[in-house]
């Protein structure tokens, strides 16, 4: 059967759409795996900073999805490795971020134990990557700062022990060529503008996220862009 003029004109337009275009592009899926700073403990999950970074990212131009944040108050290393990457990898994602950790010191978890939890969980989250760049670190913020910050210390020195913690997180990412962002020095501000901190005087307040958001957006965008 022979096609019209006007029948093969149109075809030839589609198939040279097509090989100019290429097919439509799916979403960058991004999963996250965190405790109650990446669930947005003291905001409200939109305002959490994955969720933030989302936005910017879609409004940057890049076509991505938060498609999973399975973040907890109160988990540490260890509950995310149990009821976190199930969710993680099921999710199948391009992108992801880690902030973890300061569960795990609030408990009492040794550097040994934190450090074996967090290197699984790396390894097991670039495992579901199919870019292995695409995984950035967060680091802990200091909660020292803030009002109810001390009652969560033990009578320990809390910016010291976190800044070990990070050590660990910073030594890890580095060795596997991971990018990190780290918020513990902004985290600080929170000591000087009660603005910045939630009602309940220990998580950040919506304002704070966003300043994390800030940091972490350029470094993102970056990754998703290489």
């Amino acid at each position: 059967m022979r096609l019209s003029s006007s029948k093969l004109t149109a075809t030839i337009l589609i198939a040279t759409a097509s090989a100019l275009f290429g097919q439509p592009q799916t979403p960058i899926r991004y999963a996250v795996i965190g405790d109650s700073y990446s669930s947005g403990e003291g905001a409200s999950p939109e305002e959490s900073w994955p969720a933030l970074l989302a936005r910017h990212l879609r409004a940057s131009g890049l076509d991505i999805a938060l498609v999973a944040n399975p973040s907890r108050t109160g988990w540490t290393t260890r509950d995310a490795i149990d009821s976190e990457l199930p969710a993680f990898i099921k999710a199948k994602p391009d992108f992801a971020t880690l902030q973890i950790g300061v569960n795990d010191w609030v408990q009492g978890v040794d550097a040994a134990t934190f450090q074996k939890n967090l290197v699984f969980l790396l390894d097991q989250m670039l495992a579901a990557l199919p870019d292995k760049t695409r995984l950035l670190v967060v680091t802990i913020p200091d909660f020292s700062v803030t009002p109810a910050g001390a009652s969560f210390g033990g009578g320990r020195d809390i910016s010291t022990g976190l800044a070990g913690f990070n050590a660990i997180i910073l030594n890890e990412a580095k060795k596997r060529g991971l990018k990190v962002v780290d918020v513990f020095e902004v985290s600080r501000h929170m000591r000087d503008d009660t603005g910045l901190i939630a009602e309940d005087g220990l998580h950040p307040s919506a304002k704070e996220y966003a300043a994390w958001e800030k940091l972490i957006f350029p470094t993102a965008r970056k990754l998703l862009q290489e």
